[in-house]
């Protein structure tokens, strides 16, 4: 029985799935079980930040299991004491404590479940467009409808949803009951979507004023995807929660909870914790990934690579325009993106699709180089003939 059918016959299908086995990975490329080499602009989706299988990160996970795979967080631990001391140092200013679990939904359930313990207050101000997770709590604040209503029993009677990058609907929507306003600061499977200066401002101005939580979810843009280490500091913002996960460990699960001082003393001991979070395994991963990200100075290629990107790519009459930041990028394009993911599988690019139909999205590893967008440019001219 060969890899697909072993998967389609005992695994619970969650994805539609490309037609490969990966079996290796090495830098921006990843590798078939037929030894074929693909171009990652994917990136495990935003998650192989630093590149396949980064050797600082695969030694300090090497180190790390012959000493200590886990203990849970009843006891203190080297390695995660140095993770939370650099996540905390290396987030926004204001940064003051840091709850680590498994996974972006986990954060923001538990980002959402601070929030309101803080506040005092139920309610929750979310997008028409965002995305935030597919547990319940996070669900509720979910905007698409596809992933929301078919579960009518969350927590979505509790939310009201705006439409992103409108702070006016905000405005309207505040009350003394509103524990948390929650954005992804740039939008990526709702279409690629970022908010002006005066969005971000006056979301915080806003929540400041009303006595609720700004909340970011940086799953998938903290640590340096956006050509910034938090995407916030692009407008010079900082929200009173964030939330990340993929990048931050290499590929090891991960999610965390920063929180500033105003939130970080609500939680009273053992109102929230997680068995597996913070375990020494995934706190060495997040140690040498930020390592790095800090070392190679990744957020500032990342700022390089998306000029290369929208100067390489901006003239091919396939693509109408190219949105977002750093290297979260969506191209909107002037055919059906299955087609043109499917067509550059082809040529070996891997890419990643998007909420709107004619979107792609550009998720690659933060240490591509210009060879690599050259090499997407010629593909992508060859498809737009």
């Amino acid at each position: 029985m060969s890899y697909e059918e072993l998967e389609q016959k005992y695994l619970l299908p969650t994805y539609d799935k490309l037609p490969l086995v990966l079996v290796r990975g090495e830098g921006v490329h990843v590798y078939d079980d037929k030894g074929a080499k693909y171009l990652d602009f994917y990136g495990g989706h935003a998650v192989a930040s630093t590149g396949h299988c980064h050797k600082d990160v695969v030694k300090a996970i090497s180190d790390q299991a012959g000493k200590l795979i886990f203990y849970s967080n009843v006891c203190y631990n080297d390695a995660r004491a140095e993770a939370a001391e650099l996540v905390v140092k290396n987030a926004y200013a204001g940064s003051r404590s840091v709850f680590f679990c498994n996974s972006g939904t986990e954060a923001n359930e538990a980002a959402l479940k601070i929030a309101r313990r803080a506040t005092g207050r139920p309610r929750i101000i979310a997008t028409t467009t965002g995305f935030h997770g597919r547990t319940i709590g996070s669900l509720s604040v979910t905007g698409g409808a596809k992933y929301r209503d078919p579960f009518p029993e969350n927590l979505a009677n509790l939310t009201e949803f705006v439409p992103f990058g409108e702070f006016e609907a905000v405005e309207r929507a505040l009350s003394p009951d509103v524990a948390a306003v929650i954005i992804e600061p740039v939008q990526s499977t709702g279409g690629v979507r970022v908010g002006n200066k005066r969005y971000y401002e006056r979301l915080r101005e806003m929540c400041s004023g009303n006595g609720c939580a700004l909340i970011f979810d940086e799953v998938q843009t903290a640590f340096g995807r956006t050509g910034k280490m938090m995407a916030g500091q692009h407008w010079g913002v900082e929200p009173d929660i964030c939330t990340t996960a993929k990048a931050a460990a290499g590929g090891v699960p991960i999610g965390m909870v920063i929180l500033n001082e105003a939130i970080a003393g609500a939680p009273a001991p053992g109102e929230h914790a997680s068995t597996f979070g913070g375990g020494p395994l995934a706190m060495a991963a997040l140690k040498a990934n930020l390592g790095v990200i800090l070392k190679e100075k990744l957020a500032d290629n990342a700022r390089e690579m998306e000029m290369a990107i929208r100067d390489s790519l901006g003239a091919n009459p396939l693509i109408r325009a190219i949105k977002g930041k750093g290297l979260l990028l969506g191209l909107d394009l002037n055919k059906d993106a299955k087609t043109v993911v499917a067509e550059l599988l082809k040529r070996k690019i891997i890419v990643g699709s998007s909420g709107p139909a004619d979107q792609i999205r550009l998720l690659p590893p933060l240490t591509i180089q210009p060879e690599h967008v050259r090499e997407l440019r010629s593909a992508l001219r060859e498809i737009a003939k």
